[in-house]
């Protein structure tokens, strides 16, 4: 089972398609940072953006890099059927963990979403599976309802990543009797102290020191150094942040995403440079 400090890793990619060179040494630079495992084409990831065979790709390039590193994956599509055809591929290749957001656009209620998380999770088992749930980013919420029926039908049910806001709308999840990982760093601390198992943190994929002495010492004091990121477009500020702390990753993002102005990316530098000593 994952536990500990994991980052939200970011793709490395050039000219708009991965880079899999770069894969290896940004692995490297994360596990020399504290960290405990990466979940790879999350938001962070820009893994809703890439098709189903780049997404194989994708998983298959994390996988056989990992060196010390736990991988997870996260598999979630529009649709079922690629959804469930990339948790296969991901346990597959090997990865500790799949992981499956609620499909967007279109707000399913709970049979429907349960059959579409149990398609995926029966896809990946014996591989534990994990519920990603956002609700911003999804639309909608996963119904306590829903947990419970996916813990009855699939044994590798394992936990959840949950990156809803406010602190009300996060600790809802921590009483359903999985394992839960903290997705916003300002609740680190407080989510540890009530049970979280571990934290997946966007900040991790340029600034894993941070993120695993904020796991070690259960502590919520990243708010600000996330605040400084979300100034800007946040994908192309930590791939910048990255590349400046020595990994061999480009500016690129995959559109609609946009990279940094040059003005943007000095007002970067001079926002984060306290938290890159």
């Amino acid at each position: 089972m994952l536990r500990g400090a994991i980052a939200a890793a970011l793709t490395p990619l050039h000219h708009g398609v991965l880079d899999e060179d770069a894969v290896e040494p940004y692995l490297a630079f994360l596990a020399a940072g504290g960290l405990d495992g990466v979940l790879a084409m999350g938001t962070t990831g820009e893994g809703m953006l890439f098709d189903l065979e780049e997404r194989k790709r994708i998983a298959s390039a994390f996988v056989a890099a990992r060196g010390p590193l736990q991988v997870a994956v996260h598999a979630g599509m529009q649709a079922t059927a690629p959804t469930a055809a990339l948790a296969e591929h991901t346990a597959s290749a090997g990865a500790q963990a799949v992981a499956v957001i609620p499909p967007p656009y279109f707000p399913l209620d709970d049979d429907a979403l349960f059959a579409h998380l149990r398609t995926a999770a029966d896809a990946c088992a014996p591989t534990p599976f994990y519920v990603y749930e956002f609700e911003r980013t999804a639309g909608y919420a996963v119904s306590r309802a829903v947990l419970d029926r996916l813990r009855g039908a699939c044994e590798n049910v394992a936990g959840m990543k949950v990156s809803d806001t406010p602190w009300e709308a996060f600790e809802r999840y921590l009483d359903v009797g999985l394992d839960v990982f903290v997705g916003p760093e300002g609740f680190i601390g407080r989510g540890l102290e009530r049970g979280a198992v571990g934290a997946v943190s966007a900040l991790g994929s340029a600034f894993p020191e941070q993120v695993a002495r904020a796991v070690r010492e259960r502590s919520d004091d990243l708010s600000e150094l996330r605040a400084a990121i979300e100034q800007f477009p946040r994908h192309a500020a930590l791939k910048r942040v990255a590349g400046r702390r020595g990994v061999p990753i480009q500016p690129d993002v995959r559109a609609p995403l946009r990279g940094l102005t040059a003005g943007e990316a000095r007002s970067l530098d001079a926002s984060v440079e306290r938290w890159m000593q």
